[in-house]
């Protein structure tokens, strides 16, 4: 049941009518590409709204998007892109080149944004010599530029001029892309209707309701009954259920996006903490011991983690960069083995004792015991098992937890920039480069609200402005393989595990669905528009 959620008043207004239902348990965070951070954010810009270069859903190989060309100065400074013609946003006004200046100018300039400011790091000047070129030129070469371009969403400019990008709402998402947003209702729905006369492909369908549930229980129960059509995240629970299901079909396998389930650490140094922005940084000071990180990532038994929690379906981790990314991830790390023994050890070396005999330590001075506030965010399928699993390892180590589960934007907020934490359980999906995800472990970007675990390392730094700016790609491969090894002697995170994605559809109402290239995105534009009814 929907729990007493609404459904779109026109979904069902018009039996002619090709609607897909996709169930959600997860919330988008914002309609506004400046202050998103969800997956789920993610996911809705991609639907209605397109990039200059795209990747392939097969080789993750560049593609054109609103360009449809590009060419280098033999220096590598001056990038020359073609865009597109006949191409119109949502609302009927013409896309031209300088609404792509304005895109990448806007991004660029907007530094209160963690992300996708980031990606202009090296973008010098943005020139349009006419309607359909823009010439983009760099402080310096970079060894991916179309992989930069490609998470940078192209916006109106007619739209955008004279709006505040950090606080505008955007719930109308006019764009480019294969859909259009017609109708939101928070905790209920995002209702899109396809964009016939997009450029691309047009959807096959005629629209799309992303449909919230409370609960995954509830999620696997609409896909049985044919509430919906498709569901795109469950507990590996649910699997052997849906399996028996003569209407359902279960996808297995990689995601399309490479995704890493992480326990932060909050270790952010007194001279490191933001004094803007509301930092708070209440953060338990025994987690900037690296020997209590050390003793934690020991008593973590991430075999016993993915057997309970994933029943099976992933690989322990190392390092924040998955090892969905081939040639960056860094296999050579060896992982700090299950060892309780060895943590109890490496706390009694430290000075962190249990002087009382209540089954906790406390800090060398024995001012404070180490209890931690164990968080995650609501919406989470599966971190109450993670945290309940990780409280029993710990105890045997003298360690304590306060589990809580925080609304998704509340942990948001206590999170980065204002440190106003001890742990807490979440996870990352990386993009095709590492260049993103080894940007959030730079001192940098601690006042900034990207750095979830306030670390800080002079020699990591310099080792991330050198691989952003090495054009060899084997010298650039051994830097970031170096900046992993550093993080992970560091124990900057605790790395569980490296996850499958688990998703199912209905095969009694669509076919037509891409499962065949190695990854697993059903709600991903490679499905979404080539998806029909079954007749």
């Amino acid at each position: 049941m929907l729990s007493g959620l609404g459904s779109p008043a026109t979904a069902s207004a018009d039996d002619e009518k090709v609607t897909f239902t996709v169930g959600v348990t997860n919330e988008v965070d914002s309609f506004n590409p400046f202050l998103g951070i969800e997956s789920e954010s993610y996911e809705m810009w991609a639907l209605t709204y397109d990039y200059m270069i795209t990747y392939s859903m097969e080789d993750m190989s560049p593609q054109p998007g609103l360009a449809t060309d590009w060419e280098t100065s033999d220096d590598g400074l001056t990038w020359t892109f073609t865009i597109r013609s006949g191409v119109k946003f949502h609302d009927g006004q013409p896309l031209t080149a300088k609404d792509v200046a304005f895109s990448l100018e806007l991004y660029r300039s907007t530094t209160d944004y963690p992300y996708l400011n980031g990606y202009t790091l090296n973008f010098d000047t943005i020139t349009t010599p006419d309607d359909r070129t823009v010439v983009l030129t760099l402080t310096e070469a970079v060894p991916n530029i179309e992989y930069l371009l490609s998470y940078l969403f192209i916006l109106p400019q007619h739209v955008w001029q004279d709006q505040d990008p950090v606080e505008f709402e955007n719930t109308a998402m006019i764009g480019t892309g294969p859909f259009k947003m017609k109708e939101y209702q928070q905790n209920q729905f995002v209702h899109l209707v396809a964009n016939p006369d997009h450029w691309a492909t047009p959807p096959k369908v005629d629209e799309v309701i992303f449909q919230t549930f409370e609960n995954p229980d509830a999620l696997v129960q609409a896909i049985k009954t044919g509430q919906v059509d498709a569901i795109t995240e469950m507990t590996n629970t649910a699997v052997a259920s849906l399996r028996n299901d003569p209407n359902v079909k279960l996808v297995i396998g990689a995601p399309f996006a490479p995704s890493v389930s992480d326990i932060i650490l909050n270790q952010v140094a007194p001279e490191n903490r933001p004094t803007a922005d509301g930092g708070v940084c209440t953060g338990h000071p025994a987690l900037r011991d690296r020997n209590v990180r050390l003793a934690l990532a020991h008593a973590t038994d991430k075999q016993k983690l993915i057997d309970v929690v994933l029943l099976g379906l992933g690989t322990p981790g190392l390092a924040l960069i998955p090892d969905g990314l081939g040639q960056w991830y860094n296999s050579s790390l060896t992982d700090y083995a299950y060892d309780i023994a060895r943590a109890n050890q490496i706390l009694d070396d430290a000075g962190y004792q249990d002087s009382d005999g209540d089954g906790v330590r406390e800090l060398p001075d024995g001012s404070r015991p180490l209890t931690f506030r164990l968080n995650w965010p609501s919406d989470s399928v599966d971190a109450p098992r993670r945290a309940e699993l990780l409280s029993d390892m710990w105890q045997q180590i003298g360690v304590a937890v306060e589990p809580q589960a925080v609304d998704p934007d509340a942990l948001t907020a206590a999170c980065c920039p204002a440190f106003d934490f001890d742990i807490m359980l979440w996870s990352w999906v990386s993009d095709p480069d590492p260049y993103a995800l080894l940007r959030v472990m730079t001192t940098d970007q601690i006042p900034t609200g990207s750095s979830e675990t306030g670390y800080a390392n002079p020699r990591y730094d310099a080792l991330f402005l050198e691989q952003s700016r090495e054009l060899d790609l084997q010298k650039r491969i051994a830097l970031v393989h170096e900046m992993q090894k550093i993080a992970h002697e560091d124990v900057v995170y605790i790395i569980p595990y490296y996850e499958q994605a688990v998703q199912a559809y209905r095969t009694d109402r669509f076919t037509g669905w891409q499962t065949d290239s190695g990854k697993v995105a059903l709600e991903d534009t490679s499905s979404l528009l080539v998806i029909e009814p079954v007749r």
